[in-house]
């Protein structure tokens, strides 16, 4: 596996560290890149060793900063920086908003419309959960595109352009097609899916005078390895390309 990318780069299983909730996507001098597997969180949680500190010790690089999140239940791509210097820079590309995320995510509703903007504030609701309102002081902003994968199933790929706390999955709630096995905002009868249909799927970012892309198809769960999903998501590449809606 090459050990630098430029533009667009795709993996999907990847050796080692695959049975310890992640596999290596990149790793340069300044920044790892990691597909973290649905389920494990990005802090110690109850775990003995913090996922950070498992791939420290796995490639015995040292400390990781965490640069950005991604919930439990959400796979997929996640930047961690190799040195303090690398992590204020990446993480200040975030604050200002200059970092493309693209996500893809299944639901089993259909939505009130099919594409879009979904903005609006989001407040606190119940037992640690959000939701969206009508109030734009300080909106999350997410646009997206979605299409049928098959009968009953809907393939949404999403661009956030704020990085609020459950937004994506607010978002798709709001318009009325939760994520499948999302247990916080989906119907109780979702608690049998075999993982969170939320997948972190691209990410770009400047390093170096460089824009730097990264791609990787998520490579667990039954339906997002349906042939239908593959097909439509090799149709969406690269992302960046497409039509969005305007914010």
């Amino acid at each position: 596996m090459d050990t630098h990318c430029g533009r667009m780069c795709r993996f999907s299983k990847v050796d080692s560290g695959a049975m310890k909730g992640y596999s290596l996507v990149v790793q340069t001098d300044d920044y790892l890149i990691i597909n973290k597997a649905p389920g494990v969180s990005v802090h110690r949680d109850e775990a003995e060793t913090g996922l950070l500190q498992q791939i420290a010790t796995d490639l015995s690089c040292g400390p990781l900063y965490l640069v950005h999140r991604l919930d439990k239940m959400t796979s997929g791509l996640l930047l961690l920086g190799r040195h303090a210097q690398a992590a204020s820079i990446l993480s200040q590309q975030f604050q200002l908003r200059t970092v493309e995320k693209y996500y893809i995510a299944l639901s089993d509703q259909k939505p009130r419309k099919k594409q879009g903007l979904i903005k609006g504030d989001m407040e606190r609701s119940r037992r640690g959960s959000w939701k969206l309102t009508t109030g734009m002081s300080n909106p999350a902003v997410t646009r997206f595109f979605s299409c049928a994968a098959s009968p009953g199933l809907r393939l949404f790929l999403l661009r956030p352009l704020t990085g609020k706390t459950h937004q994506l999955r607010v978002a798709l709630k709001s318009v009325g097609a939760a994520i499948i096995g999302d247990q916080r905002y989906h119907s109780a009868s979702e608690q049998s899916a075999d993982r969170g249909y939320l997948h972190a799927w691209c990410l770009a970012f400047d390093w170096q005078g460089e824009r730097r892309e990264y791609l990787c198809d998520p490579d667990i769960g039954e339906l997002f390895l349906q042939d239908a999903v593959k097909q439509q998501l090799e149709s969406w590449k690269p992302p960046g390309s497409l039509a969005w809606p305007k914010a």
